[in-house]
């Protein structure tokens, strides 16, 4: 039976953990994931948790923050005036706003704190700064 290698298209289920056993993404009632090794669509610490994998195959594995979304960086927190958010946002503790880069490109920054005068908002991904754990089964390789 063939295992898995870089170049492959594989189709899995997973579910994604927390180190507090928190699922906070997960496969299961959906369709099963679809991705190739080595073309970067998944977290680095995950493709490699996949790779030797035979079909039919399941396993957990831990993947620590520098293999997931990376260590929070306090650079990418930032205190703006309410005034310079556009008059239609509402800003309210947890809302994810779409901003763009000066070149036009979007990111998603977290509303963090809200006062009359200032937003903070952080660019980090919400799972950055994280340890997590999958429980990965192999369907196919396709």
């Amino acid at each position: 039976m063939a295992s898995v290698k870089h170049g492959d298209t594989v189709r899995i289920h997973y579910t994604g953990k927390l180190t507090d056993g928190t699922v906070f993404d997960s496969s299961l009632n959906e369709e099963p994931l679809e991705f190739t090794l080595g073309e970067g669509q998944v977290i680095p610490g995950f493709e490699e948790a996949v790779l030797g994998m035979n079909p039919g195959q399941s396993k957990i594995t831990k993947v620590r923050a520098d293999k997931a979304y990376g260590a929070y960086r306090e650079d990418m927190v930032m205190v703006m005036n309410r005034d310079q958010l556009p008059a239609h946002i509402q800003p309210e503790v947890g809302q994810q706003i779409e901003m763009r880069h000066e070149d036009g490109t979007a990111f998603i920054v977290t509303v963090k704190d809200v006062s009359e005068s200032s937003v903070t908002l952080d660019a980090n991904h919400p799972l950055a700064g994280k340890d997590l754990r999958f429980d990965i089964e192999l369907l196919e390789i396709v």
